[in-house]
């Protein structure tokens, strides 16, 4: 990683704050499908990054927690839709996390291997409306024509479909961040 870990001695009054709301909020208390923290005590992954400007990773964090635990999106849909933005993005980090996140979730390995090779396919109408906006957002082609919207609408409601397109931007968003500052997969 291109920035130093920061470890709990290290951190000034905001990134304290921000620290304690990442691990004592719903990521530190759920289900642990991968390391939150190092055993130094450091943050893994974009949160590691978030700690070094809280101004921005406290409402970048916030809209994470949103998103994975405040949405109405089903858990599998979430997954499906987060893994297909690490397999467009190449982003190593989400993969590593949400492939662990999705199997939790009730993905396969078959639909993680499709998710990650760009052709996954479900039964669930829901679903495969869900990874089509996905990738369509995905190789930049989010204006929709009316009668596309109107589709999209009837098969996800328009709460899933405003929800995903945050989804997806977000997850960009920290892919970006994951890529400038050469953060990897932790050690396992």
């Amino acid at each position: 990683m291109r920035l130093p870990d920061l470890t709990p001695d290290q951190l000034d009054e905001a990134q304290r704050a921000l620290r304690e709301r990442i691990v004592g909020g719903p990521r530190g208390s759920g289900p642990q499908h991968f390391a939150l923290t190092t055993p130094e005590g450091a943050l893994t992954g974009p949160f590691g990054v978030m700690l070094h400007e809280p101004a921005l990773g406290a409402p970048l964090q916030e809209l994470g927690t949103a998103i994975r635990y405040a949405t109405g999106l089903e858990a599998r849909t979430r997954e499906i839709a987060i893994l297909a933005v690490a397999a467009a993005t190449g982003s190593a980090f989400e993969k590593y996390a949400h492939e662990r996140v999705g199997r939790a979730a009730g993905l396969t390995d078959d639909e993680i291997a499709a998710l990650a090779g760009g052709a996954f396919t479900s039964d669930d109408a829901r679903e495969q409306a869900a990874y089509d906006l996905c990738r369509r957002l995905l190789a930049g082609d989010a204006r929709l024509e009316d009668e596309d919207y109107a589709a999209l609408a009837a098969d996800l409601g328009p709460t899933t479909v405003t929800e995903l397109v945050v989804l997806v931007g977000y997850y960009r968003t920290l892919a970006q961040l994951l890529d400038v500052f050469d953060v990897g997969v932790p050690d396992q």
